[in-house]
């Protein structure tokens, strides 16, 4: 594990106990990567990279990835985590060594608000992935995975994970994503997210001095038009005042973020397209998507496509239903966990 200098594992502040699951309380770690080069050309002599694990080091290594905006804590919720590591679940702990990296330029890993602000170098999803693949090999000397798994931005990131380092992992399993250009509605209104941030007086050209306050209303509306699910809409607001209401507890709810964190979080997918690769995943696949996801809607049969050109791949397309919250469906595991335990139970182990 040459060049490691991670952190003393500390217990994670809320441990599992808090989280109310069955699994060993998670513990975090940091990483320096040393002159990352970043697709632009540009290098930083130093970029820190934050991780969470749940189970010993000695469990088969599955590597989970988050959505945008998020970290490793947005995925260990009782919805998620609680329905996966727990004894006999599909990533039972005691069997797996379960590792959930902050992306670059999310939660505890470098981003623009350390101090650099827009002088940050641009990074995009290859940036991301490239500092994901350099932790576990380097920081954690972890020569194959098991698993890889993701959750929107995750899955996406876990696409490129499959044509971009295809001999790495037995397994492969993104969700709520295509492996496809970004496009479409899902990139118009990332876009507008972002233009409406920069378009804000306050925001002063990255160089602000309290958060634009366009950021909340502008994350809300994506929420709203690209998230939640048509049905779970309805049930939750059937009247105008029952929609006002629910507009108003989004918007009185308590949002802490930073601009220039958000603008790179969200134009880091300007580029996205590991469409040219699909012939060489290697491993096998399980894609996972709801019916009704507002920003990967599967009438395009730009999935079926996709699909057609991967050796070993199987799709499951969770049908539409009250349970379901559209592109935020996979957040909830119960949806899967057969599927999954199925496809594990009979994924191929492969080594190096």
């Amino acid at each position: 594990m040459q060049l490691l200098r991670i952190a003393v594992s500390v217990l994670f502040a809320l441990t599992s106990a808090a989280f109310g699951a069955d699994y060993p309380a998670p513990k975090q770690g940091d990483w320096i990567a040393r002159d990352f080069k970043f697709h632009s050309g540009e290098v930083m002599p130093e970029v820190r990279l934050n991780y969470t694990t749940v189970g010993d080091p000695s469990g088969q290594p599955v590597l989970i990835l988050h959505g945008t905006a998020g970290s490793a804590l947005s995925m260990l919720t009782p919805a998620f985590a609680g329905e996966l590591f727990g004894p006999g679940q599909p990533l039972d702990a005691a069997k797996y060594y379960v590792i959930i990296p902050d992306a670059l330029g999310h939660g505890k890993s470098a981003k623009p608000s350390d101090g650099m602000k827009t002088a940050f170098p641009k990074y995009d999803y290859d940036d991301m992935v490239d500092a994901q693949y350099r932790l576990i090999t380097e920081g954690l000397g972890i020569k194959h995975l098991r698993l890889v798994l993701g959750n929107s931005m995750g899955g996406m990131h876990a696409w490129i994970w499959g044509t971009k380092y295809p001999a790495m992992m037995d397994a492969l399993v993104p969700m709520a994503s295509q492996p496809t250009e970004m496009a479409a509605r899902n990139w118009m209104m990332r876009r507008m997210l972002v233009e409406t941030v920069r378009a804000d007086p306050d925001y002063k050209a990255g160089n602000y001095t309290s958060q634009p306050p366009m950021m909340k209303y502008a994350s809300v509306m994506f929420g709203i038009a690209t998230a939640g699910g048509t049905l779970a809409y309805q049930m939750q607001a059937p009247t105008g005042a029952a929609a006002d209401k629910n507009v108003d507890d989004r918007l009185n709810a308590p949002f802490v973020a930073d601009a220039n964190d958000f603008i790179y979080q969200w134009e880091s997918s300007r580029d996205y397209n590991p469409s040219a690769g699909l012939e060489k995943i290697e491993a096998s696949v399980l894609a996972i998507n709801a019916a009704d996801d507002e920003r990967n809607p599967p009438e395009t049969g730009l999935m079926d496509r996709a699909m057609a050109r991967i050796k070993h791949a199987r799709m499951w397309l969770i049908p539409p239903s009250n349970d379901t919250r559209g592109h935020s469906t996979t957040g909830a595991a119960k949806l899967y966990t057969q599927q999954l335990q199925e496809f594990l139970q009979t994924a191929p182990q492969r080594t190096m």
